[in-house]
């Protein structure tokens, strides 16, 4: 069945494996892929499919209503994946405006501008938004955030998704809009921009420079290999049920210490460096405020309803993104200068 689908954020990190995925995997569909193309945005992460007749490129901001409003009466659109977010907690710290205005009033607009678009037929349509795990706030004494876990979010990064999540269901309650939302943990994989832990790290190690982990490195998180993520959405736009939240987690709980430790291990191994050379580049800063202590995610509802699974474990994923980094040097050089750089020295300086 032929769809036109929707996809912002998608010169983003997870933005652009799901293209990719939907590219290959759904010749008959017609993708459009929206972005502002900000430091975290770029293009060079879907060279490989940017000729592809079912694929387009459309430059946009989800923060401008009017344009939004024209591209959806314009296109037609028979789904969206909204992926395009402000995604840093350290940069929500130092900018909570920007976030709300990205986060809440961009998923708005984009609400408002389908529910204009569809004119009420809801007939096989879908708002398909893409959330995150910290919404929930912090377990500190064991368990999982499911489904009905109460949101709780802790940092204006988390207030902001969780206030379009907000948006997203009332869109659902008031107006009938066709709407599904999934709340991830952390993703690693290729492609992710050098700000993040992982990234941060492989590209540290690789230039010898300083790793910066905050407090104790005591924190824990889920992680799940972006591919993995990218798939669930798949399942998920095409078997989800308009009005559910579904939990994708990979099952792949780690403190920040631990997966840094393992990091060197391998990136040592990779570099043909001796043991332990990089593990003496950890420098131990000042925790980040409000920093939640873990997150963990069951998604026994994805997995029991619609017959996703996590397929590769993290050492394995681990390694994997080692390998691309390390292919991918240019890609690289090229997201780690200019405004990088500057926001870099800013965010870490006397720490």
């Amino acid at each position: 069945m032929n769809k036109k689908i929707l996809i912002t954020g998608g010169a983003g990190f997870i933005g652009s494996h799901v293209i990719r995925l939907f590219v290959k995997q759904y010749p008959e569909y017609s993708l459009v892929n929206l972005d502002k193309l900000t430091y975290a945005g770029n293009l060079e992460n879907l060279h490989d499919v940017e000729n592809e007749s079912n694929y387009r490129f459309v430059k946009g901001d989800i923060v401008d209503y009017e344009s939004m409003k024209d591209l959806f009466l314009k296109e037609n659109f028979d789904g969206v994946i909204h992926l395009a977010a402000e995604s840093h907690v350290d940069r929500s710290l130092e900018n909570p405006a920007a976030f709300a205005i990205t986060n809440v009033v961009g998923t708005l607009n984009l609400l408002q501008a389908a529910k204009i678009a569809w004119r009420g037929q809801f007939d096989k349509k879908l708002f398909y938004h893409i959330s995150t795990d910290e919404v929930y706030g912090s377990l500190e004494h064991g368990g999982y955030f499911t489904e009905e876990t109460p949101v709780d979010p802790r940092s204006p990064y988390s207030a902001s998704k969780t206030g379009s999540d907000h948006f997203v269901k009332a869109f659902h309650s008031s107006f009938g809009l066709p709407v599904i939302i999934s709340r991830c943990s952390n993703n690693y994989g290729p492609n992710h921009f050098p700000e993040k832990l992982i990234p941060l790290m492989i590209h540290n190690i690789l230039n010898q420079k300083p790793l910066p982990v905050y407090g104790k490195g005591e924190n824990v998180r889920d992680w799940l290999y972006v591919e993995d993520h990218a798939r669930a959405i798949d399942v998920i736009f095409h078997k989800g049920k308009a009005g559910e939240v579904y939990n994708i987690g990979g099952n792949n709980e780690w403190k920040n210490i631990d997966l840094v430790m393992l990091l060197c291990s391998v990136m040592d191994q990779k570099l043909n460096r001796a043991p332990g050379t990089s593990a003496k580049l950890i420098n131990y800063v000042t925790d980040r405020q409000g920093h939640d202590l873990r997150y963990a995610i069951d998604s026994s509802k994805l997995q029991t309803q619609l017959g996703w699974r996590p397929s590769i474990d993290f050492p394995a994923g681990l390694e994997k993104t080692v390998d691309w980094y390390l292919n991918n040097r240019e890609w690289l050089e090229h997201v780690t200068s200019g405004a990088y750089r500057d926001y870099y020295a800013g965010m870490y300086h006397n720490r």
